[in-house]
């Protein structure tokens, strides 16, 4: 199995790479301008790496409901779906961007941010989340907490 976490904005795409071993790691962003790029590249990023699994930040409002983003988030998966044929999993994205942009020195997040940095950290916490329901650590294991 191999999964792509997606975190989709409208001017950048982070992603993350993640398999069985139930690690996530960042790949680069995609920062095209053009959307029709964004999509291209996003594409060849998921034959280039033969993904079997999708994994998509749904960005839920903080009471639960779906607001104007989380909708076209959905409509970017339904996309993805219809075109690549493999299975999409939402994942709730609250409060990742936050975190991610966290780990950043406050003095370092204007430049990074159009860099992507920021939009993959999000997608592989996005995706960790996902592994680690779909592969929780057993007991005994040295990585549990």
């Amino acid at each position: 199995m191999r999964f792509l976490g997606i975190d989709h904005g409208t001017r950048r795409i982070g992603l993350s790479f993640g398999d069985e071993l139930g690690v996530a790691t960042p790949l680069p962003a995609l920062t095209e301008a053009d959307e029709g790029k964004r999509w291209t590249a996003l594409i060849a990023v998921v034959r280039q790496r033969r993904i079997t699994d999708l994994v998509v930040g749904w960005p839920l409002n903080m009471d639960d409901t779906e607001g104007f983003k989380a909708k076209e988030v959905r409509i970017f998966a339904d996309r993805l779906k219809a075109e690549l044929g493999l299975p999409v999993h939402l994942v709730d994205e609250r409060l990742t961007s936050y975190e991610a942009e966290s780990t950043i020195a406050k003095s370092k997040r204007r430049d990074v941010r159009g860099s992507g940095i920021i939009d993959s950290r999000s997608a592989t916490l996005i995706l960790q989340d996902y592994l680690n329901l779909r592969f929780p650590p057993t007991a005994g294991d040295e990585t549990s907490v």
